[in-house]
């Protein structure tokens, strides 16, 4: 699978909410990386099942509804595709609107994603979420139990 193509195939597992089938979209060894990461924040995920654990509750906190736009840009390297993506949805705990915007750098391998760097703002996404405290706790298992 192309790079364009494997990108285009998770969005719309993402709006199917399909986090499963998201996180399978990357090597067994693959990275999900975020470079702005805010303290207490993973900055990287490795591995296909860590990203799927990572992803599992996505869903239940952000119920994406619409990618307002989208752009992908083909580098000199093949097997880099740099994609920018507004999401919008709703806040599933306050059922507020929410739109973010991020940047992401993937490599892919053997039609799978090797290396995701994604490039968000953690202060806007805390803003939506209503707060650090929240952000923190429904992407790093606080709200797992």
């Amino acid at each position: 699978m192309r790079p364009r193509d494997l990108v285009e195939r998770g969005l719309a597992l993402l709006l199917e909410h399909d986090m499963a089938g998201f996180a399978g979209l990357w090597a067994e060894d693959g990275v999900l990386e975020f470079p702005f990461a805010g303290p207490g924040y993973p900055p990287r995920v490795e591995g296909r099942d860590a990203i799927r654990e990572y992803l599992r509750d996505y869903p239940n906190v952000l119920d994406v509804r619409a990618i307002t736009a989208k752009t992908l840009h083909e580098t000199a390297d093949p097997a880099v595709i740099v994609g920018e993506f507004t999401v919008a949805g709703v806040v599933v705990a306050t059922q507020q609107p929410y739109e973010l915007s991020y940047v992401a750098v993937i490599t892919v391998e053997n039609g799978e994603i090797r290396h995701y760097r994604d490039y968000w703002s953690p202060l806007a996404a805390a803003e939506i979420l209503g707060g650090a405290d929240e952000l923190l706790a429904a992407f790093t298992g606080g709200d797992r139990g």
